[in-house]
């Protein structure tokens, strides 16, 4: 039993168990295809021969097999997501019959089908397959967007290819294919060799047996060969050995592993590109003129080819014969013997413009290799074999063009030639593996001599090749590789699985659920008399040893779920599995960690090889150390390490860092028993849990183990070590110093142990992975952890530099005395102090303070491809800060030193070396520098977020700078960096072919007018699409706002029709619905007139489009029209004026300022009907707050005012003096002052100006004298808003308007002034404007019109008193903008509300809201964004009543309170506010 244990400590235990059925032979019982048989068995055999003719009948004998079962095959590789990455399932490619299955699912097996393929003949080989795009023929590296990603499905006479972008190609076979397999730069085919092939005659070479295919469009071409010392001289001819054999090919590093049946040796080759030299000497090109020299004869291949492709080939053929039903039945998506799909010729004109099969004739690709007749039709053979296609024959003109190579492959490496050599020992499965410490492997299984043959490999110095070493040999009858833990699996002959990292054994691999092979009885049980259940369907796990549960095992395969089950069963029964035979038979599809193991009952399960660790801080731990120490030390600590972590039943997540812990510190010779602060580690259960005991069951009463655990715990050590424990002089408990007593005594390490000379290196690393998680605000809690390993170390060192260190940084967890191990002063000799080891402690904090201080500091020291975030903080201090921007293209920083195994010799330059603060360029320069070298080096906001908020200060503020500021030519990861989403979103456009939007919109504006769809026509068509999805990209917000601001399309009309209304009360009814809507829609203009502002640029040909303002309506459910004309209901008069007006103001909105438009275009866009007149009038009016009815000439402008059309008028004068804002230009002032009476002389002949035209005349004289406070306007506009009405309807009828729009134009014409109106202190603008607020008694009339307004108005009795309910609103607004922004208190008090409910009744509410408005545009500076700001505004009074009616519950209490009850509550103190 004790040895038993021995070897199962060492087991390592495989997880996930499932059992593996590929997804696609499933799909492909429920897929159409597999009707196609069963439908030509229920149709009779007459019908067969005359639907289909001979098609039909050679068809259905071709679909009878005598195997009942389809051969089928299936591979497995790591999930690629569609731009690239690398996901978290396997992707399975299925073969069965004519069916291709490409499905993608789980970490456990596929799931869904993602394309499946249907093809005429039956699939010999599918392959996955990655073609170039480009034309360039170098060996760089290419994007994802120069690879067209394929799946191959290989037939007898074609290879159909499919990319995942949706292309389909078909290519044509010219000789049958043993095998494809997909390369580098393509596919490389290998030709089927018979044994009828006969060399055609001495003088002709034997025709080549590789060949290869750079694109679906391309030729295909054969392949060189450049030999080395094994054929003798070095020399370059095609590959036309017929026992050399392709076994394995591997993309990265690209190379090929052939075998030679001849001399049963491998030999691995490098696969490139071919040479031009190359092809000068397999084409025979002369040296001096660089053409080809009588090709016809002096190139054998050429000529070869040419002969067989005419007929002169053997009669019997190695070829598949192109059958009937695909030349006759199929012949419209079959592919041509002699071209290419026809469906994609226009696909080659596009995609390979340079191919070399288009510079040929369509046949002459396929002929060249065209190595015999395919028993054609007879029209077609007897063309063939015409005697006028000779050599010299317009026929075979084509074919004069040389076949130029693309491929190379040149030697490398062939095993060694022994004396005992078997006959057939070619390898079966081929690999590329590496051990944990990166050497690479390339391993091949020999199973007829049940051996693993391993070479190990690097590259040169000079990256340009690979170097071979010796071979070893491992026992061995199947193998994978785990590519994940850089191992593999070796299924040894005696039936165990073991795991290996190079060639060094790691151990047995156990899997729950399956026996082992290498357990045995004491006494012999009978052998079962039925064999293993030979079932090709797969079974339940629970079911997959059926037949041994009955004679031999009592209870052999357990439930997957109880795992306790499982070991007692499993290792606590005699019982033997080896009289039974191998269990596991071979081992398949590995991926990722992942592997199937096929049974040799049939049944497939697939299991996991967990990983060397799951926590991030144990595997930047295991990083660090292995990069630090020797490969042989750091693979034999690591298998060690493995061994513990991946026992059965290992640690959980949180439990592995303490059992990393426990390994790496007795590989260090330190007794973990011992020590008090690894003695307790809790592993959350049993190592080894065969042996477990049984758990006691807990006392109920406690004991003194109890209080022990709680003393011994980390929260009462934290709190016994706290800085405030010592303040308060609180003495620890009498159980810690006992316990500090018995460890009193000091530890020795044993110095003989693995890691012992390496204990000053592995600190070293370990505290600069310290300080590289200090840049992690994720990492907090594995900061805690690590910290207490590196102070137990750092003591034992005697480095109190770094004790202090650690302390200074968690003075809570790092305690100032502790447990010390002794080192022998005899064995401290025998530690290797590495040379990059310094005595005082690196700090990436310090070191970036002493930077932003202007210090100098040493070189900071790194782990490359470990601590990355060190590196990137250095060398962005480095640039940002001390703006050196040498580093971004320079590799050697001087910021940094590069830690390495073999010892440096450090220069006295590079030690004295300190750099100084210095700024050579301007900080925007450098922080575009700086972020886009982030970028570059895969910098993303996650890890900005990440790192701690003084570190990353600097970088934020970089992105600051060139956020506001950013470039054009950015990539999307900057403009993601730098938090511009709108400008990572205009580069994935950018992406783009050009010309895209250009031909979108030549497209939509070539659509006639006539099919033009009801959306385009609502204003709002001219929208940039493209910039507005780029701004709002997360919502559809862009389309509602268009939804809603449509007014060109009828409104829904929704009415309940109640059983005691009548018809025409319904129709009534739905007509003041439709009312209360149109005021709705006749709004939206001014909202559509913001949202489509300055979006159009006329075209000078064509008049503007004005969307219609449609009011009528729609009522479901039978959609029909309602209409205000009707007579029914009471319509307003000229309702629609105005709504016109803004309608057409919208519409000239649109257009921009830079717009190129001149007189006769306005002229132009003049409507022919005379209702369309308003909305031509609001078109001039948004042509001048345009800036474009300058351009308007005179004689047109006097054309449009004699017209006499009101809304023309008033558009045509708003709108000239609104472009002519505040010029006091004197032409548009003579203008306007027509339209005045009191800018004429009095002596002038009255004219009859329509009211709303003086209007706006007025406004216009605001407009025009805007902001320059000229006396002579202001004191005609302060005496207009007073004016008082004339005799008889003179001056009598909306007066209000009048007045406001004096109010409005003095405040503009002395706007922001306030007291400074110079020349106007007589005219008392501001008392009078008071007045005119207030009321009081009417001042004399002054000036040229005195006379006008002696005469008292015979319909208007005013007295001598101003009228406020006139002139209140104007003069308030002209006070206001006289005023604004003054912050004048004691105008502003002018506007206080009152503050008594007597003189609140005095104002009206409408005069009140303006007062109030017109206060706080004067004291500007006091509006604050808050309630209390705006409860400051309300009266005192206002506020009690609304807290008397809050609190009493009624709605409103005035009226209801005299004057005694309010000046109780008044009274009441906590009710003053």
């Amino acid at each position: 039993m004790s040895n038993f244990y021995e070897e199962r400590t060492t087991m390592i235990a495989a997880r996930d168990l499932q059992e593996f059925v590929p997804f696609g032979r499933d799909h492909c019982k429920h897929h159409p295809n597999a009707l196609n048989l069963q439908l030509r068995q229920l149709q009779p055999a007459s019908e067969l021969w005359s639907s289909d003719g001979a098609a039909g009948l050679v068809g259905s004998l071709q679909e009878v097999t005598i195997h009942e079962k389809q051969k089928e095959s299936w591979q497995l590789r790591k999930g690629v997501s569609e731009i690239g990455e690398d996901v978290d399932y396997d992707e399975e490619l299925y073969v069965a019959g004519n069916m291709v299955i490409w499905s993608k699912g789980s970490k456990s097996q596929a799931l869904a089908v993602y394309k499946a393929f249907t093809v005429d003949s039956p699939v010999q080989q599918a392959l996955w397959c990655d073609f170039i795009i480009s034309q360039d023929k170098s060996e760089k590296a290419y994007s994802s967007n120069e690879v067209e990603k394929c799946i191959c499905i290989l037939q007898s006479s074609c290879i159909n290819m499919h990319s995942i972008e949706g292309k389909d190609y078909i290519a044509s076979l010219p000789f049958q294919v043993a095998n494809v397999w997909p390369t580098k730069y393509g596919l490389l085919f290998e030709r089927s060799a018979s044994s009828h092939e006969v060399p055609p005659g001495s003088p002709r070479e034997p025709l080549p047996t590789m060949f290869s295919m750079l694109h679906p469009l391309d030729e295909i071409t054969p392949l060189v060969c450049k030999s080395g010392s094994l054929f003798g001289s070095s020399r370059v001819q095609y590959v036309v050995d017929h026992a050399m054999k392709i076994v394995f090919l591997n993309t990265d590093p690209s190379i090929v592993m052939t075998y030679d049946a001849v001399q049963n040796v491998h030999s691995v080759w490098t696969l490139r590109r071919v040479k031009s030299e190359e092809e000068n000497v397999v084409l025979k090109f002369s040296e001096q003129g660089g053409t080809p020299q009588n090709v016809a004869t002096s190139s054998s291949l050429t000529a070869h080819l040419r002969s067989l492709s005419k007929g002169d080939s053997p009669v019997t053929s190695p070829f598949q014969n192109y059958s009937s039903i695909h030349s006759q039945s199929r012949s419209t998506s079959s592919p041509s013997l002699h071209s290419r799909s026809p469906s994609i010729s226009n696909m080659a004109a596009l995609s390979r413009a340079h191919s070399p099969a288009l510079g040929v004739h369509s046949f002459s690709g396929v002929q060249r290799f065209n190595i015999s007749s395919h028993n054609q039709s007879p029209k077609r053979h007897s063309i063939s074999h015409s005697p006028n296609s000779n050599s010299n024959g317009s026929f075979l003109a084509p074919e004069t063009e040389p076949i130029v190579p693309e491929l190379c492959i040149d030697h490398l490496w062939t095993e060694t030639i022994t004396n005992i050599r078997e006959k057939n020992s070619q390898a079966s499965k081929v690999f590329i593996t590496s051990d944990l410490c990166g050497q690479k492997f390339l391993c091949f299984l020999v199973e007829s001599q049940l051996q693993l043959r391993c070479v190990k490999f690097q590259e040169s110095n000079d990256k340009t090749q690979l170097i071979f070493g010796s071979v070893t040999n491992i026992p061995a009858k199947d193998a994978a590789p785990v590519e994940k833990i850089d191992t593999m699996l070796v299924l040894e002959g005696s039936g165990n699985l073991v795991l290996y990292t190079g060639v060094v054994r790691v151990g047995k691999v156990f899997i729950p659920g399956l026996p082992a092979p290498s357990l045995t009885m004491s006494n012999t049980m009978p052998r079962p008399s039925t064999p293993l259940d030979g079932v090709s369907t797969p079974k339940p796990l629970s079911k997959l040893l059926g037949s041994l549960d009955e004679v031999v095992l009592l209870s052999p395969v357990p439930e997957l779920r109880d795992s306790s089950k499982l070991h007692d069963s499993l290792y606590n029964e005699d019982c033997t599995f080896q009289q039974l035979g191998t269990y596991i038979h071979s081992i398949r599809d590995p991926v990722h960690n992942r592997v199937t193991l096929e049974l040799s009952n049939g049944s497939m399960v697939r299991i996991t090889i967990p990983e060397i660790a799951t926590s991030e801080l144990v595997q930047t731990c295991l990083q660090a150390i292995k990069f630090i120490l020797p490969k042989e030390i750091a693979v034999q600590m690591l298998v060690k390490w493995y061994n513990v972590h991946s026992a059965p039943g290992g640690p959980s997540y949180h439990s592995e860092w303490n059992l990393f812990v426990t390994c790496l510190m007795n590989m260090m010779g330190y007794n973990t028993d011992r020590l008090a602060w690894t003695r307790n580690f809790d592993f959350e259960g049993s190592l080894s849990p065969v042996i477990a005991p049984k758990k006691a069951r807990p006392s109920e009463t406690g004991s003194d183990d109890d209080w022990e655990y709680l003393l011994n715990s980390d929260y009462h050590q934290n709190v016994e070590s706290h800085l405030l424990n010592r303040s308060l002089c609180l003495s620890p408990s009498e159980a810690s110093q006992m316990k500090d007593e018995d460890f009193s005594q000091n530890l020795s390490l044993d110095s003989s142990t693995l890691l012992f000379t390496h204990i000053p290196a592995i600190f070293f690393v370990l505290h600069l992975v310290y300080e590289e998680l200090k840049l992690n605000t994720l990492m907090g809690e594995g900061i805690c952890s690590l910290v207490e390993l590196l102070v137990q170390l750092a003591r034992d060192l005697k480095l109190g530099p770094y004790v202090d260190h650690y302390y200074r940084d968690y003075p809570t967890l790092v305690r100032t005395t502790g447990q010390v191990c002794t080192i022998d002063p005899g064995q401290t000799g025998f530690m290797h102090h590495p040379s990059f080891f310094t005595s005082e402690p690196p700090s990436i904090y310090q070191w970036v303070s002493s930077c932003l201080k202007g210090e100098g500091m040493p070189p900071y020291p790194y782990l490359p491809g470990i601590c990355e975030r060190s590196r990137l903080v250095v060398l962005s201090i480095a640039l940002y800060i001390l703006g050196d921007e040498s580093l971004v293209s320079d590799e050697s920083s001087q910021y940094l030193t590069r830690i390495t195994i073999a010892p440096q010799k450090l220069q006295v330059e590079q030690e004295e070396n300190r750099f100084s603060f210095r700024h050579s360029t301007s900080v925007s320069s450098l922080a575009e520098r700086l972020v886009v070298w982030m970028t570059n080096v895969g910098f993303t906001l996650r890890d900005l977020e990440t790192l701690p908020f003084g570190i990353a200060l600097p970088i934020r503020d970089a992105i600051y700078h060139c956020r506001e500021q950013p470039a054009s030519d950015w990539p999307e990861a900057v403009c993601l960096l730098i938090g511009r989403q709108d400008l990572s979103k205009q580069a994935c456009e950018g992406n783009l072919p050009k010309g895209k939007s250009s031909v979108t919109q030549v497209l939509s504006s070539d659509v006639p007018s006539g099919t033009e769809t009801e959306e385009e026509d609502d204003g709002m068509n001219d929208m940039n699409h493209e910039v507005m999805s780029l701004i709002w990209s997360e919502d559809l917000r862009v389309q509602d706002v268009r939804r809603l601001l449509q007014s060109a399309h009828p409104v829904r009309v929704n009415v309940v029709q109640y059983p005691e209304l009548s018809d025409h009360e319904f129709i009534e009814e739905k007509e003041n619905r439709l009312l209360q809507l149109c005021q709705r829609t006749m709004a939206l203009p001014v909202g559509r007139g913001m949202f489509t502002l300055f979006s159009y640029h006329p075209v000078p040909t064509e008049p503007l489009p004005i969307p219609k303002l449609n009011l009528t309506g729609r009522a479901p459910p039978r959609n029909t029209t309602v209409d205000l004309n009707s007579g029914n209901i009471d319509v307003p008069p000229n309702m629609t004026s105005w709504a016109s007006f803004h309608n057409g103001v919208a519409a000239g909105l649109k257009i921009a300022p830079a717009s190129q438009i001149d007189s006769a275009w306005i002229v132009y866009n003049k409507p022919k009907h005379a209702e369309l007149a308003n909305e031509y009038a609001g078109f001039l009016m948004a042509l001048g707050l345009n800036g474009h009815l300058t351009k308007l000439a005179t004689l047109n402008i006097h054309d449009y005012l004699t017209k006499g059309h009101e809304m023309t008028s008033i558009g045509l004068l708003l709108g000239v003096s609104a472009a002519k804002l505040g010029t006091m230009d004197m032409s548009i002032t003579r203008l306007l002052s027509i339209h005045i009476p009191a800018l004429l002389p009095p002596t002038s002949t009255e004219l009859d100006v329509p009211h709303n035209v003086q209007v706006a005349a007025v406004v216009g004289i605001g407009l025009v004298y805007q902001g320059t406070a000229h006396r002579h306007t202001a004191e005609v506009l302060l005496a207009e808003i007073g004016r008082p009405p004339g005799p008889e309807m003179e001056y009598c009828t909306d007066r209000e308007s009048y007045s406001l729009a004096a109010g409005l134009a003095l405040g503009m014409v002395c706007l922001g002034h306030g007291s400074n109106l110079i020349g106007m202190s007589d005219l008392n603008v501001p008392e009078q404007l008071y007045q005119y607020m207030v009321g009081g008694h009417r001042r004399f009339q002054t000036g040229m019109h005195r006379e006008k307004h002696k005469s008292p108005s015979y319909q208007i009795k005013e007295g001598d008193t101003i009228n406020v309910d006139v002139t209140c609103p104007g003069a308030t607004l002209a006070l206001a903008m006289i005023y604004l922004k003054t912050n004048n208190r004691s105008i502003a008090d002018w506007l206080r509300a009152p503050d008594t409910m007597y003189l609140l009744d005095f104002v009206k509410p409408e005069f009140l809201l303006l007062r109030t408005l017109a206060r706080c545009l004067i004291l500007w500076d006091d509006i604050l964004p808050n309630s209390k700001w705006v409860d400051s505004n309300v009266p005192q009074v206002v506020q009690i009543e609304y807290f008397l009616s809050e609190m009493l519950g009624t709605r409103s209490v005035f009226g209801f309170w005299n004057t005694r009850n309010y000046t109780y509550w008044l009274s009441i103190p906590h009710l003053k506010l």
